[in-house]
Parts: structure tokens; C-alpha cells; sequence
């Protein structure tokens, strides 16, 4: 298996034992009934809810047959079309054992749940490793998910199963997802300025390792930013050696919970507008990885604003220098 800084690796996790135990014991089965793997080949129901099927979040499907089976009027009217934010609502924190177990009514065949739930997805993580730097092997930055909610405790399915259920040398499904639209310039001498919040530091850590490995003489600025310094700072060892070996030409930090106003990166970026519009106008390229609902909307924001205060520009001007970054390849994003 081969990869290059910037790629991502696709996991295919098994679901919580569990959560498995808790969804039968609502549907009164014991896990050993016959039903069809997704290939079409015979497997018990236990297993079928371990590997092949998403059982956190529920599908239309089975929220539209629990509503009939169980004359819940009320799960109805959260389905009915107009309903659609009340229902984005209800469901927040809610997974399928709680529509069981709120629903008691509704009964189902092994072969019936099957068949009303979707595919167990791979989860796709950036590369946190260059192979130059660690050949033969792959590093990942996982954030582990866990949380209350509705009285009961959640779990992100792949980061616990990473982090609880795969032990010592046992195997992992994996596989390389290839990322056409996020690597590094070929000119080594380029500079590149990457904004990475919390686990979006994965890709920038195996960029600096690549930068480190090829000698490129290129200056390198990273944005990273979570909440505590005492306990969120990923790779601090590591970013502090580059940073002070010259690896790492800026680093710049934004601890949103160590003062009483909340910094952000994209804070950091307007503080810093005069010399990151210079970077720009050297030919530097722009990466962004991390949460794309707010994160990197905020940051986009900020580089429009930047551009249009360092660089003296009108709103449209900068719009057309961001849109001429992105046809240039020089901004480029892995945001999910």
C-alpha cells in the first residue's frame, strides 16, 4: 500500500458489541436469525449489525415503518415534509435504539431491520505522515468520540472502535483514498501557509515531514488552534522542534478557552493580514483542513477580509483573487 502527504485512509470499522447487544434485546432476537450480508451471502443477524450495517443513525425508512408499525402520530408528524427542522431536531442525539425503545409497538424480522438500514460506511481520516518520513507506515490523528445524550452515553462508531475495540496486533480493514486536489507544489522553493483547528493538523504534520524530507527550501506557516493549551496542543513536541530547527518558519496558536474572549485561526490570520497578504503575493499556496460547517467558512471569511484590507481591495477584487487562488490551485481545501 502506497501513499503521498495529503491523502486520506478509509477505515471500515465494526459497530459497538454493545449497542449491538441493546438493539436486539429491543427487538427481542437473539442474534443468531439468518439474514443476507450485503455480497448476498447467509450471516447472522449479531454479525450483520456488527459489520455491514450503520446502526447510530436512523434512515427514512425505518423512522416512516417504526411511525406506521407502532401508530406513533406522533413520530409522524416530525416525518411529514413541512416538519423537516423540527424532525433535524429531534433527531439530534437520538440513534436507532432510542426510536426502538421509544416504539416498543414496532416489530421487525431480522430480515425486515436489514433491510430498512443503510450501509457501514468506511470513515475517511487525512494522512497525519509523509512516507518519506515513516516508510512502511501510516499515522492518523483520530479525535475519539464520546458523549451524553438523552440520558444515554454516545460513541463516535470509528474513533471508539480505534481507540476501545482493536487490540494489540489485530487487523484493520483500510484502504488509501487519493487526494488529486490537495498536495503540496511541486516548485519546493513555493511557500505554503496551512490552517489546521484540532484534528485538521493531520495533513499539515505529514506536509511539514514531507517539506523536512525533501529539503525544499520553500518557507512554511501553520495556523493551529483548539481549546486548552495544557491538553489540546497535537504534536506540540514535534511543531516546537520544526519550528525551532526552521522547518517551520511561523507557527502561530489560538487557545480558544485559555482567556476569556474565544481566538480562533481565522482571529490570527486578521492579526497577522499585512505579512500573510505578502505570503500571497510571494506565490504562496492556501490550505484549509478541518470541520467545513463553520471552521473553514469562518477562515474564508477571513482571507476575503485580509485580502481586502492588507491588499487594499474592494469586496469583488478579493472574491476574484480567491477565485483566482482556487483556478490556480493555490487554496485548497479537505474540510468535512
Amino acid at each position: 500500500m502506497s501513499y503521498e502527504a495529503g491523502d486520506a485512509l478509509g477505515v471500515l470499522p465494526a459497530n459497538c458489541p454493545a449497542l449491538v447487544g441493546d438493539i436486539l434485546a429491543a427487538l427481542g432476537c437473539d442474534g443468531e436469525e439468518a439474514v443476507k450480508a450485503p455480497d448476498g451471502s447467509e450471516t447472522s443477524f449479531r454479525n450483520a449489525l456488527l459489520r455491514h450495517h450503520g446502526i447510530t443513525q436512523p434512515t427514512s425508512a425505518l423512522l416512516e415503518a417504526i411511525a406506521d408499525r407502532a401508530q406513533s402520530a406522533e413520530l409522524k408528524s416530525y416525518l411529514a415534509p413541512a416538519n423537516k427542522a423540527a424532525l433535524e431536531k429531534h433527531l439530534h442525539g437520538r440513534e436507532v435504539i432510542d426510536f426502538l425503545l421509544a416504539h416498543p409497538l414496532a416489530r421487525f424480522t431480522p430480515p425486515e431491520f436489514v433491510a430498512l438500514l443503510r450501509k457501514l460506511n468506511p470513515r475517511l481520516y487525512s494522512i497525519a505522515s509523509s512516507p518519506k518520513a515513516h516508510p512502511g507506515e501510516v499515522h492518523l490523528c483520530v479525535g475519539i468520540v464520546r458523549y451524553e445524550a438523552h440520558s444515554r452515553g454516545r460513541k463516535g462508531v470509528c474513533s471508539t472502535f480505534l481507540a476501545d475495540r482493536v487490540e494489540g496486533e489485530a487487523a484493520v480493514p483500510v484502504f488509501t483514498q487519493v487526494a488529486h486536489g490537495f498536495r503540496l507544489p511541486a516548485n519546493l522553493d513555493t511557500p505554503v501557509i496551512m490552517v489546521g483547528p484540532g484534528t485538521g493538523i493531520a495533513p499539515f504534520r505529514a506536509f511539514l515531514e514531507e517539506r523536512q524530507a525533501t529539503a525544499a527550501r520553500g518557507r512554511n506557516w501553520l495556523f493551529f488552534g483548539d481549546q486548552k493549551r495544557s491538553t489540546d496542543f497535537l504534536y506540540r513536541d514535534e511543531l516546537e522542534t520544526m519550528f525551532k530547527g526552521g522547518v517551520l518558519t511561523k507557527l502561530d496558536l489560538a487557545f480558544s478557552r485559555d482567556q476569556a474572549d474565544k481566538i480562533y485561526v481565522q482571529h490570527r490570520m486578521i492579526e497577522h493580514a499585512k505579512e500573510l497578504w505578502s505570503w500571497l503575493e510571494d506565490g504562496a499556496h492556501f490550505y484549509v483542513c478541518g470541520d467545513a460547517k463553520r471552521m473553514a467558512k469562518d477562515v474564508d471569511a477571513a482571507l476575503h477580509e485580509l485580502i481586502q484590507t492588507a491588499g487594499g481591495k474592494s469586496r469583488e477584487q478579493a472574491a476574484e483573487y480567491v477565485a483566482a487562488l482556487k483556478s490556480a490551485k493555490r487554496y485548497q481545501r479537505d474540510v468535512y
